[in-house]
């Protein structure tokens, strides 16, 4: 019986089973500061398309201004996010969630100090905050910098009387 309820639900929302689920932590609206306390932007996380896509929108405090859709592939079992911003970057990252942290690697790219990799680790914290950090990575996967450290809080709505 459990097995024929489980398979209705697949039929009816095929991206509400767990693998699609992992990144749920990271959904809602939140303010975003940097190690020292200072806000440094504000992002908005949802589902869409039957569940299928997280979709962000990101603001920063100063002009910079991006999107991301990140989605679970079931044929290879990754996660995966493609970024793009105002600036004209953009950003392709592959990886998996686990041990309480989803982690999104790029493919070894070039640049002018030679080739490199980005990470990106998203770690949900006891206190209901989430941790990003971007690092860095050279060809020999050594971190050779920290590109961005923040902590998302979620912004709290309150009902005006």
């Amino acid at each position: 019986m459990q097995n024929v309820m489980a398979q209705q639900e697949k039929q009816l929302c095929p991206c509400c089973t767990q693998p699609y689920r992992s990144f749920d932590f990271w959904i809602g609206d939140w303010k975003v500061y940097d190690i020292n306390g200072k806000v440094v932007g504000k992002n908005t996380i949802v589902k869409q398309y039957d569940n299928c896509v997280l979709l962000e929108k990101w603001t920063s405090s100063g002009v910079n201004r991006g999107t991301s859709y990140n989605y679970y592939n079931k044929k290879d079992a990754t996660w995966n996010q493609v970024w793009i911003d105002n600036s004209g970057f953009s950003l392709v990252l592959k990886g998996n969630y686990k041990n309480g942290k989803m982690v999104l690697k790029s493919k070894l790219l070039n640049g002018k100090n030679g080739k490199y990799y980005n990470q990106i680790t998203w770690t949900k914290n006891p206190d209901g905050t989430v941790t990003q950090v971007w690092d860095i990575f050279d060809e020999k996967n050594k971190k050779v910098q920290e590109a961005f450290k923040g902590i998302y809080k979620k912004i709290v709505k309150t009902l005006e009387k």
